[in-house]
């Protein structure tokens, strides 16, 4: 009876075990930078012997293609669900998905992971093709989907698509990379939020078709 009452709670141990390994590597990832932090950190901060994490994680390096997963993929399928299929004016979903990745970079730990991502796509160029095969290869085909039937149906002006989609992404990259590798911060703070709607509001300006920006607004 007794080894069957410690059963569920060992494998609900287990099954934690991983969450457990990318927590603590993030914090120290955030402390101390990927270089400088050994597994065998990441395993006596989660408590675990260092066997236990690579029974996990082969490798540092993929402990930290594990928290991209974690973190990131799921919000990448939460904007597609939405975006796939949509039929109206793109611009609906564009800030539907705008806002969500804000809400979600709002939390320091996980606006740390993108932040990790460009310091380490440098030295670890494997990263970059992770992110791209998990993150970038999914989403920004529909996105260029989107902005193509968008100016077919008169809601864009006739633009490049694939440019576009540059113009959209590209403030969000270039407002963490300004911070994280520069130093340049505004007065209030990073507040993506803030920066997702200032940009919105430039972006429709000018992406949207004549006659039909007077009958959106960024929401």
């Amino acid at each position: 009876m007794a080894g069957d009452e410690r059963g569920p709670k060992f494998r609900r141990r287990a099954e934690a075990r991983p969450d457990e390994v990318l927590d603590a590597a993030l914090d120290l990832f955030i402390e101390r930078g990927f270089a400088s932090t050994r597994v065998e950190d990441i395993a006596a901060r989660a408590g675990l012997s260092k066997g236990a994490v690579y029974l996990y994680f082969p490798s540092k390096e993929a402990v930290l293609e594990g928290l991209v997963r974690r973190a990131v993929v799921p919000i990448a399928t939460s904007a597609l669900s939405f975006i796939e299929g949509y039929v109206g004016d793109p611009r609906t979903p564009i800030t539907f998905a705008m806002k969500a990745v804000a809400a979600k970079l709002a939390d320091p730990k996980m606006l740390a992971i993108p932040k990790l991502m460009m310091r380490e796509m440098i030295n670890f160029p494997d990263f970059a093709q992770m992110y791209r095969r998990e993150v970038l290869d999914h989403v920004i085909p529909v996105i260029i989907g989107l902005i193509r039937t968008g100016i077919a149906e008169g809601h864009l002006r006739p633009v490049d698509p694939e440019l576009a989609v540059r113009s959209i992404v590209g403030p969000i990259v270039m407002h963490v990379l300004m911070d994280e590798v520069f130093g340049f911060r505004p007065e209030g703070g990073l507040s993506i939020d803030r920066l997702v709607d200032n940009h919105l509001t430039i972006l429709f300006d000018g992406l949207s078709a004549p006659q039909s920006n007077k009958r959106f607004m960024a929401t």
